[in-house]
C-alpha cells in the first residue's frame, strides 16, 4: 500500500544493508530454488517456553535419544502443509505467547533477523507476554544481546553467548557470500589476513558505519572500492552494532565495532554442526536438509543430518521430500485453532524455509519480496499470511494500514482489529489518536 506524503515509515530498511538483502539468492542452493518455492563443543542448554497460556510447551532438544531400528523400517509419516503450518506456529511461539525472558527467546529461535532496527521488536512482541521496548534496549546497551551478521551472512540479533559460539560456525557461508558478491570480486589482489586485521584495528580504534570504515581502509589499499573493502571486513570478521544504534526510536545508521572489544570475550566456535541443527530443527522443525541450508546459508549439510539421522523422526511431505525433526518435539494436529497475528518486516519465520508453503503461498511470497530486497511486514489469518501492514505516524496521529490479499470475514476482521490496537498500544502508546484502516482487498 503507498505510503501517505508526509508520513513516517516504521519500516526503512539501513542503506547499508541493502548488499547483504541482494546476496540472498546466492545462499539458496539451486535445486531449492527450482522447487516450489581445544574445547570441545558443546550445544547451548535447550530453553523451556514459559507458558503464560495454556497449551503445548515449548519443545526440548536432545541428542541422545534413539529411535527403535522397527520404527525406522516403517514408512514415514506424511505431513501435510496444515500440520507443518502447526508445528512451525507452536515452534516460534505463534499459537501462543511466551512468558519466557527475551535471552531464552532468542536463544531458542536461533535470533531474530535485524536489517532494520524495529523489526526485531516487533517479532518479540508477537511472541512474547507482555515484551516491553524498554526491555530489548537495555539489554542491547548492557551488551547482553547484540545485532551481528549471522545466518545467510544478515544481520540478527543475538544473545551474546550465541554471538561468541555460533558466529564462528556460520563463518564459511559469510565468506561464501563475499566470494561470489560483486564486492568479493572487486578485493581481487587484496590480502584477506592484512585487510581483517587493519580494518579491526581501525574498529578498535574508533567505532565505524562500514562505509566510513571503507573509506579509511583506503589509504592503505587506495586503488580498490571503498564499499568492498568495509564489506570484506563485515563478512570476515565477527562485528556488532554498537548501540544507541539498532535501539528504538534512534533511527537506521549503523555503527560497527568488533564483537571481542564489545564483549569483552574471544568469539571461539564452542558450538557444533551438529547442535546447530538441531536448534534449527527445534524452532523451524520438521525441515528437509534443503531447508536447513537455506536458513544456514551452509551447504552441503546432508552428511551433518545423515550423522544424526539414527536419532531423529523422518516425515514426508505432500510432494515427498525428506523432513526430519527431533524426536520429542510437539507437533499440533492441523486443525489446531491459530489466532491473527502482525509479523514484522523480514521475520525469520518467512525466510527459513527451501519450500515456504507452510506459511505462505507462492502468489502471497511473490507480493511480500520486494524487488529491492525487502520483505514486507505481513499479518497471519489461521496460520497462513494472508496479507501485509504498515504503521504510519503523521503529527499526533498513529495509524495501523492492514491491506489483505483476498477477502475477510468479519470474525477475522474483528480479530485483526483487536490484536492491531494491541500492536498500536505497543509501538505507538504516546500517540494522541491511533486508527485502524482496511485497504481494499486484491
Amino acid at each position: 500500500m503507498a505510503h501517505s506524503r508526509g508520513a513516517q515509515d516504521f519500516h526503512q530498511v539501513p542503506p547499508d544493508m541493502i548488499p547483504f538483502l541482494m546476496l540472498l539468492p546466492i545462499l539458496t542452493p539451486v535445486s531449492a530454488r527450482r522447487s516450489r518455492s581445544a574445547k570441545r563443543p558443546r550445544p547451548l542448554a535447550p530453553v523451556q517456553a514459559v507458558a503464560s497460556e495454556p497449551g503445548p510447551a515449548a519443545p526440548r532438544r536432545t541428542q541422545g535419544a534413539r529411535v527403535s531400528s522397527r520404527s525406522r523400517r516403517l514408512p514415514a509419516q506424511v505431513l501435510g502443509t496444515r500440520d507443518l503450518n502447526r508445528a512451525l506456529l507452536q515452534r516460534q511461539w505463534l499459537l501462543r505467547r511466551s512468558g519466557a525472558s527475551v535471552p531464552e527467546a532468542l536463544e531458542h529461535l536461533v535470533g531474530l533477523q535485524a536489517q532494520a532496527t524495529h523489526p526485531p521488536y516487533y517479532g518479540l512482541w508477537t511472541r512474547l507476554e507482555g515484551f516491553q521496548r524498554e526491555t530489548l534496549t537495555r539489554l542491547l546497551t548492557e551488551r547482553q544481546v547484540v545485532r551481528t551478521a549471522m545466518m545467510r551472512a544478515t544481520l540478527h540479533l543475538v544473545t551474546a553467548r550465541d554471538c561468541r559460539s555460533l558466529r564462528p560456525v556460520l563463518q564459511p557461508a559469510l565468506e561464501r557470500v563475499l566470494k561470489h558478491s560483486a564486492h568479493g570480486k572487486k578485493l581481487a589482489g587484496v590480502e584477506m589476513q592484512a585487510l581483517v586485521a587493519e580494518g579491526r584495528a581501525l574498529l578498535a580504534e574508533r567505532p565505524s558505519p562500514r562505509g566510513e570504515l571503507g573509506q579509511r581502509l583506503q589509504e592503505k589499499w587506495p586503488h580498490h572500492d571503498a564499499n568492498a573493502l568495509g564489506m570484506g571486513v563485515t563478512c570476515l570478521s565477527p562485528l556488532v552494532v554498537v548501540p544507541p544504534c539498532g535501539t528504538w526510536g534512534r533511527g537506521e545508521r549503523t555503527v560497527y565495532t568488533t564483537a571481542e572489544s564489545w564483549l569483552g570475550e574471544a568469539v571461539e566456535p564452542t558450538t557444533s554442526l551438529d547442535a546447530l541443527v538441531l536448534r534449527y530443527l527445534a524452532a523451524f522443525g520438521p525441515a528437509s536438509v534443503k531447508d536447513l541450508q537455506v536458513w544456514s546459508g551452509l551447504p552441503r549439510l546432508r552428511e551433518v543430518v545423515e550423522r544424526l539421522r539414527s536419532g531423529l523422526r523422518i516425515f514426508r511431505d505432500a510432494d515427498g521430500a525428506e523432513l526430519f525433526d527431533i524426536p520429542d518435539a510437539q507437533r499440533p494436529a492441523g486443525d489446531t485453532p491459530a489466532p491473527v497475528r502482525f509479523l514484522p518486516e523480514f521475520d525469520n519465520v518467512l525466510l527459513s524455509h527451501a519450500n515456504r508453503t507452510r506459511i505462505l503461498s507462492d502468489a502471497a511470497r511473490q507480493r511480500i519480496f520486494t524487488v529491492n530486497g525487502r520483505v514486507l511486514a505481513t499479518f497471519l489469518v489461521d496460520g497462513f499470511v494472508k496479507g501485509t501492514w504498515t504503521l504510519e505516524r503523521e503529527r499526533d496521529v498513529a495509524a495501523l494500514h492492514i491491506t489483505p490479499f483476498s477477502r475477510l470475514s468479519r470474525e477475522d476482521r474483528a480479530a485483526l482489529m483487536d490484536e492491531g490496537a494491541r500492536l498500536l498500544a505497543f509501538a505507538a502508546h504516546e500517540a494522541r489518536r491511533i486508527d485502524i484502516r482496511f485497504a481494499r482487498a486484491g
